[in-house]
């Protein structure tokens, strides 16, 4: 049953009623216009601030819940693409023209956490994802490398677009899963039992199972991106109740039964590339499309990207 509700809910089964997706905003609020490619939103609990990047402009925006007033965060940021915090609210960014994954100090300064693999310089870092034991996961396809309009034209020094794992007590930087057309978004399962990982090239979310010592089974294809609207996916967030929520570029944002099932969409005006949960009852989801930040207040609860069982932090 389909078109229950035209406008922003698309309803595609029954779960995406009865779990209360299709509960809140009628519309979609525009916090913001004038970026040329918006990615990375992360809200920051503390400051009750939205930041955001915006790649060709080499800057980053800040969006503030309590004035709606939007001004400059960082300016010639290193083409930065996704944000997130680790365990203690600290800003991990990707920096796609510099080449690295960063960490924004409470006072302000910023620690280069990775640059390398095996002495060769990364492709461009792309999304991360921060496990409750502190260590930090990133994709690294060759988006900033290809062109200078999202970074530096380049050629890859490791020849592969991978996934890594910074330990958090060592800092080394390890390869954990390859064979990828161009890895994306990542996030961990509630239990952290499960790491999923969009691919953009291949139009796949895969799941792997992460074993003890921090290295990843050989993985699985979770989701397929459908043709309509040469949907795509980028970055991914899960719900309290397990359901992911992925940002599927010509297609809105998709949402995913536990079972992997395609329960429903949010229609969005402009290409969808990153989404994240926020506000103080984290139920405002955050959507960075094309030239645009969105928001839309809703009836279901996101998590908080980092903590044990991903439970919301306030």
């Amino acid at each position: 049953m389909t078109g229950e509700r035209p406008g922003l809910y698309e309803m595609l089964d029954d779960r995406f009623r009865t779990g209360r997706c299709m509960n809140g905003d009628e519309a979609l609020e525009v916090l913001y216009t004038g970026c040329r490619w918006a990615e990375g939103p992360i809200y920051l609990p503390a400051w009750r601030q939205v930041v955001w990047s915006d790649i060709p402009n080499d800057r980053m925006l800040r969006w503030d819940e309590e004035t709606g007033t939007v001004s400059v965060f960082r300016h010639s940021a290193g083409h930065t693409n996704g944000n997130t915090l680790d365990c203690q609210g600290r800003l991990i960014t990707c920096e796609q023209g510099n080449r690295r994954v960063t960490r924004t100090e409470h006072d302000g300064t910023i620690t280069v956490l990775a640059d390398r693999w095996k002495g060769k310089r990364l492709n461009s870092p792309n999304d991360a994802a921060v496990k409750s034991d502190g260590s930090i996961w990133f994709s690294d396809p060759d988006f900033g490398i290809t062109s200078d309009y999202e970074g530096y034209r380049a050629l890859s020094e490791i020849g592969s677009n991978n996934v890594y794992r910074i330990d958090p007590a060592t800092g080394e930087v390890r390869l954990v899963a390859d064979c990828f057309g161009a890895p994306n978004g990542l996030v961990f399962s509630h239990d952290e039992q499960q790491l999923f990982v969009s691919d953009t090239r291949a139009g796949f979310i895969r799941v792997f199972d992460v074993h003890e010592d921090g290295t990843l089974s050989e993985g699985k294809v979770f989701a397929e991106a459908e043709a309509r609207k040469a949907a795509r996916f980028d970055n991914l967030r899960f719900d309290d109740a397990g359901r992911l929520w992925a940002a599927a570029m010509g297609d809105g944002v998709h949402c995913y039964d536990p079972d992997g099932t395609l329960i429903g969409r949010l229609n969005v005006p402009e290409a969808v590339a990153n989404i994240s949960w926020g506000g103080a009852k984290r139920n405002r989801l955050f959507i960075a499309a094309e030239t645009s930040l969105y928001s839309v207040v809703m009836g279901v609860t996101g998590t908080h990207p980092t903590g044990p069982g991903r439970r919301p932090w306030l």
